[in-house]
């Protein structure tokens, strides 16, 4: 595309650092193109008509417009909206960079006419090349770096060459001119890193250790030992979101049935720390966890579910109950699918004592409640229904 000039508006996926904005620029750098960038986070409706009357512009010059949108899954409908009369009619070339996966934040009318680049994290090989490559320039001469800096600076970046090139940079500034020189060892790194980060590994065995000990002292009902791990993950640098998704598996797996809104607690969580991001969204996640610490805890779910699973796994070849099946087409029906389907509603306290297990699985139980919380409400539920399909037995 570049080589023939032909190029269409894109949005380009994938995580921090990885170069998004770059690409864009050297996209309009290799055609005929004038560039514009907008924030998402900063510019609304009027910035983007601005643009477009600036592309009228352009286009009496024989001139493409490219208008790069960092973080365009923060643009509203609205502001997504403004764009599409432009893109559709080719007045404008979009560019979207996005970490968010597009599908579900990106408008589809804009998607449609847009193409999709996943772009995945650089591997450490690659952040030693763009070091290497900043180093190589006039004003580092004077620098000489250690081999085994490079590759630290490229595990402990995780695939964002911003953040490698940011401790990079800051490192020389922390290493002290000897005669005019500076020699950057692992030695200086070590020391650079502990004064600069936490003891935290994001993908090592500490990042495992910490999320660990936040939902085991969650389950313990210590609050205080929770907001500390969540203190230690995020002061590190941690993922807010990855630690908003283990509060949401956490309500569902140890507190469940007995406290239903603890799940509500912990997906608006989830949304604040997507809105928020840091440091704004550090006391969203700290309500949750204190929230989801001093909740009654059942497991109950998670066995019921665990137990269901293995059922599953060993009775695949079971078919559905042909009185449950869906009987839509006439040959449905010559099947004889949804013959002898009690509609529920219309029975008395709306159940029946029709089997919906299959046959080989009667009487098999799963979920059993606990006292605990509002789970003990639904204990009482259940037996109740019980009762009540055992009196329709005996009729």
């Amino acid at each position: 595309m570049l080589e023939m000039d032909r190029i269409s508006s894109m949005i380009f996926w994938g995580p921090p650092g990885i170069g998004k904005t770059t690409l864009a620029k050297i996209i309009a750098h290799e055609t005929n193109s004038a560039f514009y960038e907008l924030s998402a986070v900063t510019s609304g409706v009027k910035e983007i008509k601005e643009l477009i009357e600036i592309s009228k512009f352009n286009k009496s010059e024989c001139k493409r417009t490219i208008v790069f949108v960092d973080e365009i899954h923060r643009f509203n409908k609205a502001q997504q909206d403004a764009f599409l009369p432009f893109v559709e009619k080719g007045d404008i070339i979009l560019i979207g960079a996005t970490t968010e996966n597009p599908s579900f934040e990106v408008n589809s009318a804009l998607l449609s006419r847009s193409k999709v680049y996943v772009l995945n994290s650089l591997e450490e090989k690659d952040l030693i090349a763009i070091l290497k490559q900043v180093t190589k320039k006039e004003e580092y001469m004077h620098i000489e770096i250690e081999e085994k800096v490079y590759k630290e600076i490229a595990k402990e970046s995780n695939g964002d060459a911003r953040s490698a090139l940011n401790t990079l940079e800051n490192l020389i500034q922390f290493t002290p001119l000897k005669k005019n020189r500076q020699t950057i060892t692992s030695k200086e790194l070590e020391n650079f890193m502990q004064n600069k980060t936490y003891i935290y590994d994001k993908h090592g065995e500490e990042h495992y250790n910490f999320i660990s000990a936040l939902h085991k002292s969650m389950r313990n009902s210590d609050p205080d030992a929770a907001l500390y791990y969540l203190a230690r993950m995020l002061e590190a640098g941690e993922s807010p979101l990855y630690i908003a998704r283990r509060l949401i598996r956490f309500a569902s797996e140890d507190i469940g049935i007995s406290n239903p809104d603890a799940l509500v607690q912990a997906v608006s969580a989830y949304q604040a720390a997507h809105f928020n991001g840091m440091p704004e969204c550090d006391v969203n996640l700290a309500q949750a966890v204190v929230y989801l610490s001093v909740s009654p805890k059942s497991n109950s779910l998670y066995n019921a579910y665990n137990k269901a699973r293995i059922d599953a796994q060993n009775t695949s070849h079971l078919k559905v109950p042909r009185h449950l099946r869906n009987a839509v087409t006439k040959l449905d029906k010559e099947l004889k699918n949804g013959e002898g389907y009690e509609y529920a509603h219309e029975y008395e306290n709306h159940i029946t004592n029709m089997e919906t297990m299959p046959k080989e699985l009667k009487g098999h139980k799963y979920y059993e409640p606990s006292n605990i919380g509002k789970e003990k409400n639904v204990k009482a539920v259940l037996n109740n229904i019980e009762k009540i399909r055992k009196e329709k037995r005996e009729l």
